[in-house]
């Protein structure tokens, strides 16, 4: 009986959250509204576009009679790792600083180029994210050609194919205008319905006859009416038209 009990003031309780929030269903959607707008607004014409322009190699070794066996593929395979920390080398990156006579430094170059090398494959990606299109592409393929050479130099490989050169992005990779607006909008429902749900938990005032039998577990004997101001005037009112 005691656990019935229990449970069925949590069911009003909840109850009682659901109408409070249902009963400010516009404020809360207007303040989602009103951050996805403001999410869309910010992504759309204050935050900087970006680019990503992406090209790939493929590094094999080869055996002196110039042909592929088994051992060089998995050896080739676990060095996919080592060839992505000589292409983020600063070597490599302050060589395309210069070929190109950029106006960074080695850190600002190794936070736009990342390297990804998929699981069992042999093929090594090159990203670089910029804000200009044209020099994300040839910040790209300057990379390629600098890491191609350093990697022949240091790891004593053959030969460095490229897979695939560097394309001309036309598509920004960032911001997602979409994702800031759905962003904005949850982030305000989520956070009125916060505010809400905490004025009426810390609200502790009685504000009628239920509320005294349901906290004080005491009967009313009687109601008295409040008396506004709008009423007075109207009880004025009909007395002076009698």
């Amino acid at each position: 009986m005691e656990n019935q009990k229990v449970n069925d003031e949590i069911e009003i309780d909840l109850l009682e959250v659901f109408n409070v929030l249902l009963g400010r269903i516009w404020i809360i959607m207007g303040a989602g509204l009103l951050l996805a707008l403001t999410g869309f607004a910010i992504s759309k014409f204050v935050l900087t576009p970006t680019y990503k322009s992406t090209t790939k190699i493929y590094i094999l070794n080869k055996s002196e009679s110039q042909t592929v066996t088994y051992s060089d593929v998995q050896l080739g395979t676990q060095l996919t790792k080592d060839y992505a920390e000589l292409i983020n080398s600063r070597y490599v990156l302050e060589e395309v600083i210069q070929m190109l006579s950029l106006d960074m430094d080695y850190g600002e170059m190794l936070h736009m180029v990342s390297v990804d090398t998929p699981a069992d494959t042999r093929i090594v990606s090159i990203t670089v994210e910029d804000t200009d299109p044209a020099q994300a592409m040839n910040i790209a393929n300057c990379v390629r050609e600098a890491a191609s050479n350093h990697i022949q130099n240091v790891m004593d490989i053959e030969a460095v194919n490229v897979v695939e050169t560097a394309n001309m992005p036309t598509t920004k990779a960032s911001p997602n205008v979409m994702m800031w607006t759905l962003a904005g909008g949850v982030i305000g429902v989520f956070l009125l319905c916060a505010v809400i749900l905490i004025q009426y938990l810390m609200d502790d005032t009685v504000k009628s006859s239920e509320d005294v039998e349901k906290y004080l577990g005491l009967g009313t004997l009687a109601l008295i009416p409040v008396v506004t101001e709008e009423n007075s005037k109207k009880k004025k009112k009909k007395k002076k038209r009698k």
